[in-house]
């Protein structure tokens, strides 16, 4: 198992950046594929990227493809969203989530496929 908790969120304008981590527990970190997901207030969760397990590969949604960069530290069991020129339709609740696999380059899109999540740090961004 594996227990994760995000940090980094807050209050920035239009053009601004943050960071966010996503602080894992447990031994078998590099075990798990990666992503983050987000949810506006009245819309569904969406993805916004993701991350293998080996962190040699990475996606992105659409929406932010440029403008976000996922990493991941397996040494330090963290992985971190790297947001810049940041928009009011960026704002969120964001999730990190985990999901076990045995192959080391896949990544996955579809939050039914996660099975463990953070708790979510909130991100506004005004105009």
């Amino acid at each position: 198992q594996v227990q994760l908790g995000e940090s980094g969120g807050g209050l920035v304008q239009t053009g601004g950046s943050l960071r966010l981590s996503c602080a894992a527990s447990g031994r078998t970190f590099s075990s798990y594929a990666m992503a983050w997901f987000r949810q506006a207030p009245g819309k569904e969760r969406e993805f916004v990227a993701a991350i293998s397990r080996s962190g040699g590969n990475t996606y992105y949604a659409d929406s932010v493809k440029g403008r976000f960069t996922m990493s991941r530290d397996n040494a330090k069991i963290t992985v971190h969203l790297q947001m810049n020129s940041l928009k009011p339709e960026d704002t969120a609740v964001y999730y990190c989530a985990a999901r076990f696999t045995a192959s080391g380059n896949s990544y996955y899109t579809s939050p039914t496929l996660y099975g463990y999540w953070g708790q979510g740090t909130q991100v506004t961004v005004s105009s």
